[in-house]
């Protein structure tokens, strides 16, 4: 088999083969025998046939401990990995917007101790991200003309890889390893790694119980962004109550006194003392109309402590959208509802799917056992005859639950079903 000006063998995903020394094509079933040599010996001896899935080029020996398979366990156990660090990722990146918090003083400070913890768990994240742009810079691929004959021979040239990487990819992994916001980048990179997995694996999860719960965590995840935003809009919203009453106090009110950092100043202290701002910036008078966002002030969520408002904007956003006539918040309430339906419809699709696959056997054996009732019944036969059938539908199920053993040993090659037996 030669493709470009190498020739190619095949081997199994990340198994170490000795060196190769000829092959041989079996013209029955078609598959490739290897021969080898173990600790230089010269001793030639033919593998047992089998049915290998990838190839690499010839000088596959030279470069095995720096080009990875791309469905070896090792790629699919970092892909998982990395998988759960996007997720984090994810999460902490909109905890950036419970940093400002409102203070008695009527103004707005920064929560510096949270800053630093979530700055040390981002930069953490961002190591990840810069180790994924390296792995993918080895990781091998395959050739697109190799798929038309189904032999998926992998190009393990490292400039070849790098060039295709630079082609596709690499820009967005390098835009979300940036330490910049880069929100969506990060987003985006979640549904190729889950494709990639799958690609690798087959499947995201293990168990379907696993499936629901990753589906689960996303539609959070989206929970969790709204609520972020509908918080630092609050934030935005009450400042912009205290501006309104600041312009009517001008020259004495100065949009500066609204950092707490100069509370202690003797002219924002004169002025507050006269500007009666807490009772125009409240919810219940007709000055300001707050709109989704007065529940912030009634509750008192922009002065609550990071834990209490956090889980406050992740259990409550989009309910009770009573809009002012802003239209900015009313296109807000209009993405907050929309993405709420069509979220709320996948989460119900993929969880039914995923719960389902749980008992679909046990259903079908249930359906199975009707109809067999129903034959015995319509057939008349005897009650002794009637309890051996159900005694044996019973054993069955014990023994295979509910697995037709038949067409699996079917879809095997002739070897391993004759192992298997």
């Amino acid at each position: 088999m030669v493709y470009g000006n190498s020739i190619s063998a095949r081997i199994q995903d990340d198994v170490e083969v000795a060196k190769l020394s000829a092959t041989a094509i079996n013209g029955d079933i078609g598959v490739i025998k290897l021969k080898y040599k173990i600790d230089g010996k010269a001793g030639k001896s033919s593998l047992k046939a089998k049915v290998l899935s990838r190839v690499f080029s010839e000088g596959y020996e030279r470069v095995k401990k720096k080009i990875l398979d791309p469905r070896g366990p090792t790629i699919r156990r970092w892909s998982k990995i990395f998988l759960v660090t996007c997720l984090v990722s994810l999460f902490v990146d909109p905890l950036f917007f419970y940093l400002p918090v409102v203070r008695n003083q009527v103004c707005t400070d920064i929560g510096i101790p949270l800053e630093v913890i979530l700055t040390i768990i981002r930069s953490l994240s961002d190591a990840f991200y810069i180790i994924q742009i390296y792995i993918r810079f080895r990781t091998a691929y395959v050739a697109p003309s190799t798929r038309v004959f189904g032999r998926d021979e992998l190009v393990i040239d490292s400039s070849k890889i790098s060039l295709r990487y630079f082609r596709k990819g690499f820009w967005i992994d390098l835009i979300a390893a940036l330490p910049l916001p880069q929100y969506l980048p990060r987003l985006f990179l979640i549904f190729p790694l889950s494709s990639q997995i799958v690609e690798a694996s087959g499947i995201v999860t293990e168990t379907a119980w696993a499936g629901a719960a990753y589906n689960l965590i996303l539609f959070m995840l989206a929970s969790h962004v709204i609520g972020a935003c509908w918080y630092l809009l609050s934030i935005e919203r009450q400042e912009a109550c205290w501006r309104s009453v600041c312009n009517d106090k001008m020259p004495s009110c100065q949009y500066g006194f609204f950092d707490c950092h100069t509370v202690e100043e003797t002219t924002r202290d004169s002025w507050f003392k006269s500007s009666n701002i807490t009772s125009f910036c409240n919810p219940d008078s007709s000055f300001y109309r707050f709109g989704i966002y007065s529940n912030a002030l009634t509750l008192d969520v922009t002065t609550a402590s990071f834990f209490n408002k956090c889980f406050y904007c992740l259990c409550s956003s989009g309910q009770n959208l009573a809009t002012s006539t802003y239209v900015g918040e009313i296109l807000f309430a209009i993405i907050i509802a929309t993405l709420g339906l069509v979220l709320f419809a996948l989460l119900i699709g993929n969880m039914q799917t995923y719960l389902q696959s749980t008992t679909v056997r046990l259903e079908e054996w249930r359906i199975k056992r009707t109809d067999t009732e129903q034959w015995m019944h319509h057939r008349q036969l005897p009650s002794d005859l009637r309890q051996s059938v159900r005694k044996y539908d019973q054993y069955k199920w014990a023994a295979t639950g509910g697995v037709d053993e038949e067409s699996l040993l079917e879809g095997l090659p002739m070897d391993l079903r004759r192992d298997i037996k």
